[in-house]
């Protein structure tokens, strides 16, 4: 076992003004299998190419093992799957790669084909495969499970919790709970480091939020306190020493120098009172810099004049004059959250694109309502480019709210002039969901929604759905987010 270590990190792009990271300093075991987590924006993929070596930066990044990063870069994917592992781990046997992918649920047939002709979700599986063939290196995996369906992603959790040495970038909470034993957290103001998995994370950072809310109040409350009194305290020293110079009642003169005393007693009083009501500033000051805010969205669904939305019956997709999956037969009603489930490249969102147009080819019958509304969340994001305010009028939707739900979502105001292309694929995916939010439809139809989407913003979607209740249809792949919303299963 060796260490990782960060001293004084810091580095920022040439394009911000603000810097990534500033003057950020801890330590990490190369045996841990590290859970990376942070919000869209924060530097996670940031800091795996400085570890890489990729940027240069101030500080120091000490280590003595080799990082690969995962994806690994294919340079030629028509080659044998078999050429291009031997270039990922050239020392492995054969028979080691073949018990990997075992392991992994994946034949062995895949070696002697192309590698483009692999499914996403194999890609993934017989790179991580071929990277931890390389003993004495550290493992930067990169949200690994964008193209794994939910038994994968259980199968792959399974298979990182039996190896050591990794960094794991997710934000799926029940993946990350299958197979990290610390978390490396990138917050508002630091980098932590703990033991433990997500959900025991999750539960310290918001216990140690909620002290901090409440110490918060409490020195509020102390500073309010300690300023009238202070006040008062000055104002009797003023009041008594302005008698030095008078005479009492009985037309003697007074003790100035008992006065005087007692002034210099009250004034030290209230500097007393000053210097304590300066130091609950202080120490008020320090206390939620880390807050993670998540303002409630909002999502306004048309009510239909009909229960019945959409109706397919022996519907199938053709392409190529090719059927893909079996026929499938469901209703969507008013209320309705619908989930479809199935393995990559089962039909999903085939599926999804025959409701968008009927007009596809396929078997059976699609019945979709007249005047129907439906608002469309794709899984791709890249005919992204330009900035938000072109994109809500190129869209038709009220820039100013398309903006709140952004800022909502955790956007910074420096990014609205910036160019979508240059936003993390989080922040994109945010563009797509807040396009929807501002779409008052009958039906919200989500094709993997939460690809890249930070976990507290995962939180807020959810919170969104239960409270406003709109008529979905929708994929994903989050365990958590499935049991949170769908009423209803639609298995292919």
């Amino acid at each position: 076992m060796s260490t990782i270590r960060v001293d004084h990190l810091t580095f920022g792009y040439p394009t911000s003004s603000e810097n990534v990271f500033e003057d950020a300093t801890f330590q990490i075991d190369t045996d841990w299998k590290l859970g990376f987590i942070g919000r869209n924006g924060r530097g996670k993929t940031t800091f795996l190419k400085l570890l890489q070596g990729q940027y240069e930066y101030r500080g120091t990044i000490t280590s003595s093992v080799q990082f690969n990063y995962f994806p690994y870069p294919i340079t030629d994917p028509d080659r044998f799957t078999q050429e291009i592992l031997d270039e990922i781990c050239p020392n492995a046997q054969q028979w080691e790669l073949i018990r990997e992918l075992n392991l992994l649920d994946v034949s062995d047939d895949v070696l002697w084909r192309p590698f483009e002709t692999l499914s996403k979700g194999e890609q993934t599986k017989v790179l991580l495969a071929a990277l931890f063939l390389n003993p004495g290196h550290f493992l930067l995996i990169d949200e690994p499970t964008n193209h794994l369906d939910t038994p994968a992603r259980a199968k792959v959790a399974a298979y990182l919790k039996k190896k050591k040495g990794f960094i794991l970038v997710s934000h799926d909470r029940t993946f990350l709970d299958g197979c990290i034993d610390h978390v490396l957290s990138i917050n508002k103001t630091s980098i932590d480091v703990q033991s433990g998995n997500f959900s025991s994370w999750f539960e310290n950072f918001e216990r140690q939020q909620q002290f901090e809310e409440n110490q918060n109040e409490r020195l509020k409350k102390d500073i309010s306190r300690l300023k009238q009194a202070a006040a008062r305290s000055s104002n009797w020293s003023d009041a008594v020493e302005k008698t030095k110079f008078g005479t009492r009642n009985s037309g003697s003169k007074v003790d100035r120098g008992y006065i005087g005393h007692k002034s210099a007693k009250m004034m030290k009083r209230s500097k007393s009172i000053a210097a304590r009501q300066q130091q609950a500033i202080e120490q008020k000051s320090t206390l939620l810099k880390n807050v993670e805010t998540a303002e409630p969205l909002k999502i306004h669904p048309c009510p239909y004049h009909s229960n019945t939305l959409v109706s397919l019956q022996d519907v199938a997709p053709i392409y190529d004059q090719k059927q893909i999956g079996q026929p499938v037969s469901f209703d969507i009603h008013q209320g309705d959250r619908i989930l479809l489930s199935g393995k990559n490249g089962s039909g999903k969102s085939s599926l999804i694109k025959l409701i968008l147009n009927p007009e596809r080819e396929h078997t059976g019958t699609i019945t979709v309502g007249s005047g129907l509304i439906i608002s469309y969340v794709s899984q791709d994001t890249s005919h992204l480019h330009g900035t938000l305010s072109n994109y809500a009028n190129e869209h038709q939707i009220d820039e100013s709210l398309f903006k709140t739900i952004l800022r909502k979502m955790d956007f910074d105001r420096a990014q609205f002039d910036q160019d979508m292309e240059n936003y993390s694929q989080g922040q994109k995916k945010k563009v797509l969901i807040a396009k929807s939010l501002c779409e008052q439809a009958h039906l919200y139809i989500w094709d993997e929604p939460l690809n890249f989407i930070d976990i507290y913003s995962r939180l807020q979607i959810e919170q969104l759905i239960q409270q406003f209740k709109p008529t979905m249809l929708f994929v994903e792949h989050d365990a958590s987010f499935q049991e949170a919303i769908a009423q209803e299963i639609i298995e292919l």
